[in-house]
């Protein structure tokens, strides 16, 4: 019991920093959540806010002085993003990047193959991923609630994997991306409505800093 009641407290304390703070820079957010966290409580605030991919940023947080440099450089290739890539649903959350694309943008409707404009958005991103080498990219597949849970399950997965397969055709080196399927359980938007329904079958990619990223923020903020 006092475990679970030390977890509700880091939650709900990264919760506030996220969403409270709104006077702060996400820069400041970054560097104000703290190498506490850790792998470990980034999954579990992922799974208690219904968000993956906060948590897994959150996960991946240096925090400090380190993070500030590090939010400093996401916020330059979110706003990148942003202009190259207009199709995109670009958002900063603490050290990291999510890249949001929906299936209207990747895929046809129960498909995992990509169409002529879906390669299109994604060879616009690859332009910017490559020019920012030091980072790390996690590719989140996920469905509507439609159809059975073992179904879309493999249809998430899928799809995901179709994408990290096109990033490494166009030269995103295999090391840097990892991929996951999460099929219906974790739904951002209401599944009773038709665009809702097509929202939730998206894609996410999740842009962190890598090993080297992260050495050369702490030997920055050394100086």
């Amino acid at each position: 019991m006092k475990r679970i009641h030390i977890y509700l407290i880091v939650i709900l304390s990264t919760i506030l920093i996220f969403s409270s703070c709104a006077t702060w820079n996400r820069t400041q957010k970054g560097a104000a959540v703290g190498t506490a966290t850790g792998g470990t409580m980034g999954a579990i605030i992922g799974h208690a806010t219904g968000n993956t991919a906060m948590g897994a940023i959150i996960g991946a947080t240096v925090g400090g002085t380190a993070g500030a440099v590090i939010g400093n450089q996401m916020d330059q290739q979110a706003e990148e993003i942003k202009k190259t890539v207009p199709d995109a649903n670009v958002e900063r959350v603490g050290e990291g990047i999510v890249v949001e694309f929906n299936s209207n943008v990747l895929f046809g409707f129960d498909e995992s193959s990509l169409s002529n404009e879906a390669k299109s958005n994604l060879d616009k991103l690859v332009l910017v991923l490559d020019s920012y080498a030091d980072t790390d990219i996690e590719l989140q597949g996920h469905t509507d609630s439609r159809g059975s849970a073992i179904y879309n399950q493999n249809l998430s997965e899928e799809r995901a994997n179709v994408v990290s397969e096109y990033l490494a055709v166009k030269g995103i080196t295999s090391s840097r991306v990892v991929t996951k399927g999460f099929g219906e359980e974790v739904p951002k938007y209401e599944n009773d409505t038709a665009d809702g329904r097509m929202r939730n079958r998206r894609v996410e990619f999740l842009i962190t800093a890598n090993e080297k990223m992260k050495a050369d923020a702490e030997k920055e903020a050394a100086n």
